[in-house]
């Protein structure tokens, strides 16, 4: 497998230009290509930011492929995994490239890490509309224009400050894309809870407890979106909708009395007693024990 260090190499693969700055790169053309070998398998040091549609090959990336049916912005974070094969790509397209060093002393180096997106896998890319495409094509040739300027002091607060916003919008417009998917609009919670009565009703008692991604690779999401999408669904995360379940079921064994505290938090898969009381008590504000006195006839 390549790991690419430096921008120079990679730019070098997939046939473009050399940087103009050996720690950020912002290239558009019509026919990138990989022009050294049809199949690269790579991790890099650095943040890769695509608008692109693939007129041949494939890019994979966590667990699934992009192919050209798919989406159309991508957001790759350095030393993921990434695997291009016999990519041709098609239409109008931009790739910026930023090194980790180059966020150094900006508030970027600290704010990209927010961006959830990056956790995203490839077919879970941002589709974009018209209007949204036009706002991020005109960051970009804004950040493209800079880059080719005479450098000076400036230059690079003016280029993130560009990277940041373009960031920014895709924050906002991913929201979007989530609000109008509306064949999925609700049913993802739905199928959420569907799988976790499954969980429960087919475990075994030393099976554990349910993880986000346990839950993300059986709805064949990655765990960032799978959580992203819950929240705009909810307003509550994976995280926060797995306790709440487990709370629910662990009130209603409480109410039955068939069984002891330790029981109940065995049977949820807790590894212990301790730590299910403890996650009782902040859900529902007092002891698991204090519940079942004032639930029992």
């Amino acid at each position: 497998m390549n790991h690419f260090s430096k921008i120079s190499n990679f730019t070098q693969i997939i046939g473009i230009k050399p940087p103009e700055h050996p720690l950020f790169c912002i290239s558009h053309g019509t026919k990138f290509s990989c022009n050294k070998s049809d199949d690269i398998e790579f991790t890099a040091d650095f943040y890769i930011i695509g608008l692109k549609k693939l007129e041949s090959g494939s890019i994979l990336y966590g667990k699934t492929k992009y192919d050209h049916d798919l989406g159309k912005m991508s957001f790759i974070k350095p030393r993921q995994i990434v695997a291009f094969k016999n990519i041709r790509l098609e239409e109008d397209c931009f790739l910026v490239l930023v090194h980790e060093d180059f966020l150094s002393g900006h508030s970027l180096h600290h704010d990209i890490k927010k961006y959830s997106f990056f956790e995203y896998e490839v077919n879970e890319a941002l589709h974009l509309s018209p209007s949204e495409e036009e706002t991020i094509w005109s960051l970009a040739k804004i950040m493209e224009k800079e880059y080719y300027n005479n450098v000076d002091d400036y230059s690079k607060s003016i280029i993130l400050s560009h990277l940041d916003t373009m960031l920014k919008y895709s924050q906002r417009f991913y929201k979007r894309q989530f609000i109008e998917r509306e064949d999925l609009r609700g049913a993802t919670f739905t199928k959420f809870n569907d799988l976790l009565s499954q969980y429960f009703e087919n475990k075994d008692s030393d099976t554990g407890l349910p993880t986000v991604s346990y839950m993300a690779e059986k709805l064949n999401l990655s765990s960032r979106y799978l959580t992203d999408l819950l929240k705009q669904e909810t307003g509550k995360t994976a995280l926060e909708l797995i306790h709440l379940y487990l709370i629910s079921e662990a009130k209603n064994l409480l109410k039955e009395g068939k069984m002891n505290i330790s029981e109940i938090s065995v049977s949820l898969g807790f590894e212990n007693a301790t730590y299910f009381s403890r996650l009782f008590k902040k859900e529902v504000g007092i002891t698991p024990n204090i519940f079942r006195e004032q639930n029992l006839n």
